[in-house]
């Protein structure tokens, strides 16, 4: 399978960062990892491959050298979650005959993106059973469940004008027109399957777009998809590391939730959790925590914006990133990444090795912009690192777009790197 087709598969079974996790340790079963569990001993062996998940909706992956001289560590970031909304604890009520299912935004999207299109929702289920056990399933309603509707322009007359969207009034789904004593943890009782004797004690459910992800453009050029921004990294990341030669580092691949909410959580890359895999990892070698850390980098991939076709006064003078582009490497000059002219010439070392193109972001000067998962994560596991992305349109919609070809690129530069024994002298660094 082609890499766009494996991720449009990917992807289509990604509609939680639950199920993105559940997704990525499944690809992992199957290439022959182990997982390991935090709460014990972490028994493992030379040449092994391992993985570990937290929260359900963060993961750590790394195999292990046969022979280590050196100890070092390649590692790549990304994050499984994305924009959305999330359903309140006691969601149900009626409006003029018609169920309303409450929702509060999470992280920053484009809101009228979600408007006007079939939704449903997914993500975790807490389950207490009769004899005081609590277990978590998944549950993703697979059908046309829900929808957010607009206002008719008769009587908003400035939706086109520069409109303020009211998440508490504007982005509330309708559900259906149901019974006064709809009762929607029995809702999610009936599509678990659940038996007498249990019952739904809580959830974390994310609405998600219906919309399938699909190759448009006249040459199908393009993909479009719900959750481009970060799972085709996350995805690529992971794929690169499946397809890669072993070498003499330790070889990580970490997927954080919570980027899109400032990463402070226990399964966000400003937590502990790197930290305490790669501490554990360096125990098992007998190593030097502090020297191997020295001596590793770290690629946060986190996707980047593409100049827009309709739109070309947003970008910077000098600096441009076109769909199919390559690999774009992103600069700011207040560390928002974590890129700077040492590491980008590490990257485009790999680069080269792969035989891949790279381009250059920086925002224009006055238009601030994000930050990502590069900096944040240093600040527990201080690293060489470099930020890139692949390029896209319409980031933080409910259905993005990029390019094709820049799939394959981003894969390829992470089985280059990944493949590859890097280490640092005095000089500068080497790559082998």
């Amino acid at each position: 399978m082609n890499t766009e087709n494996k991720i449009i598969e990917l992807l289509n079974a990604s509609h939680s960062p639950f199920h993105a996790i559940k997704t990525m340790e499944k690809e992992l079963i199957e290439n022959g990892y182990s997982r390991l569990d935090e709460k014990g001993d972490f028994l493992m062996k030379e040449g092994g491959k391992y993985y570990v998940v937290r929260n359900m909706s963060s993961l750590i992956a790394f195999r292990l050298p046969k022979k280590v001289e050196n100890l070092s560590f390649n590692i790549s970031a990304s994050h499984s979650d994305s924009p959305s909304f999330k359903v309140k604890p006691n969601p149900i009520y009626r409006s003029n005959g018609i169920t309303m299912l409450n929702v509060e935004p999470y992280g920053g999207m484009i809101m009228s993106s979600w408007m006007d299109r079939p939704l449903s929702f997914a993500g975790r289920v807490t389950v207490l059973d009769k004899e005081g056990k609590l277990s978590n399933r998944l549950l993703d309603i697979d059908e046309d469940l829900l929808v957010m509707v607009n206002v008719c322009i008769h009587f908003n007359r400035e939706v086109n004008r520069g409109y303020a969207w009211n998440p508490a009034a504007d982005t509330v789904p309708m559900m259906g027109q149901l019974s006064e004593d709809f009762d929607f943890k029995k809702f999610l009782f009936e599509r678990l399957g659940l038996e007498e004797g249990e019952e739904v004690a809580g959830f974390d459910l994310f609405l998600y777009n219906r919309e399938s992800p699909k190759l448009l453009g006249l040459n199908k050029e393009f993909l479009a998809a719900q959750r481009i921004d970060n799972l085709t990294s996350a995805y690529t990341c992971l794929l690169g590391l499946e397809e890669a030669e072993e070498n003499g580092n330790v070889d990580v691949l970490a997927v954080f939730d919570n980027e899109e909410v400032g990463s402070l959580t226990k399964q966000g890359a400003n937590s502990t959790f790197l930290k305490d895999i790669l501490t554990r990892i360096a125990s098992f070698y007998n190593s030097d925590y502090e020297k191997a850390i020295a001596n590793s980098f770290l690629f946060s991939v986190d996707n980047a914006h593409a100049n827009h076709p309709n739109h070309p006064e947003y970008s910077d003078r000098t600096t441009h990133c076109f769909l199919n582009g390559g690999v774009v490497i992103k600069y700011n000059a207040n560390q928002k990444y974590t890129s700077d002219g040492y590491s980008a010439s590490i990257l485009k070392a790999f680069a080269k090795k792969a035989g891949i193109k790279t381009q250059e972001f920086t925002n224009r000067s006055d238009l601030p912009g994000g930050s990502t998962l590069g900096n944040i994560s240093n600040s527990e596991v201080s690293l060489n690192a470099v930020d890139i992305g692949m390029p896209q349109l319409a980031m933080h919609s409910c259905y993005e777009v990029m390019g094709k070809d820049d799939l394959l690129a981003m894969k390829n530069l992470l089985k280059a790197f990944y493949g590859s024994t890097l280490s640092f002298n005095e000089e500068g660094a080497v790559i082998q």
